[in-house]
């Protein structure tokens, strides 16, 4: 029996998101480093004060194999979260990947890591380690409210947020979805009279 990660991982994120009528998806402009990048994880979240990373080791510290770090970066541009580094220690460690409302640098370093990594871009500046921001508690992200434990979904189109009173039943009927698109494209698809007939039916309602 797949485990619920699994199950969300092996259906679209644009599925989980119609599901959830769009509310829950992270700002478009955090996409994965790599396009076939997916991933799926309960949310460890960090809150992280622009410039100043230390907390994010700590989260790497504490954060359990199988955990996504979702991090506030409060959407800076300038200073990076982390570097290649810092990134392959995440990795070593059994975290599923990271999701960030910011910014990493060393980008090929990462690349070659091949570890999901998705945020808003790349920078050269690094961050200092002050020690301040905190883990494990809800945070906002690309403009979505997240809980420790949510679950939180990415691919090539994005990263959707699964709060986890609702996991079993958007799981549910993002299967569903999944298969409904299945079947119509099956139906239709490369079939000039379907076409034409799904058209007319969507067109006339």
């Amino acid at each position: 029996m797949m485990s619920i990660i699994d199950q969300f991982k092996a259906v679209p994120t644009t599925c989980i998101s119609d599901t959830m009528q769009g509310m829950n998806n992270l700002d478009p402009a955090i996409k994965p480093l790599k396009g076939e990048y997916r991933v799926a994880g309960r949310a460890f979240t960090v809150k992280m004060p622009v410039g100043d990373n230390k907390v994010f080791l700590q989260a790497i510290r504490e954060a359990q194999p199988g955990d996504v770090l979702v991090v506030d970066a409060k959407g800076d541009t300038y200073r990076a979260i982390a570097g290649d580094f810092i990134v392959g220690l995440a990795q070593t460690l059994g975290i599923n990947g990271i999701i960030a409302d910011g910014v990493i640098r060393d980008i090929e370093g990462i690349k070659q890591l091949d570890y999901p990594v998705f945020c808003k871009g790349t920078t050269v500046a690094a961050s200092g380690k002050a020690g301040m921001g905190e883990i494990n508690v809800p945070i906002s992200c690309g403009g979505v409210t997240i809980h420790p434990g949510d679950i939180v979904v990415g691919d090539a189109d994005g990263v959707v947020v699964v709060p986890q009173a609702i996991e079993e039943e958007v799981l549910k009927k993002s299967i569903e979805k999944l298969d409904f698109d299945i079947k119509r494209a099956e139906k239709v698809s490369g079939k000039r009279d379907e076409v034409i007939k799904y058209l007319d039916n969507f067109l006339s309602k």
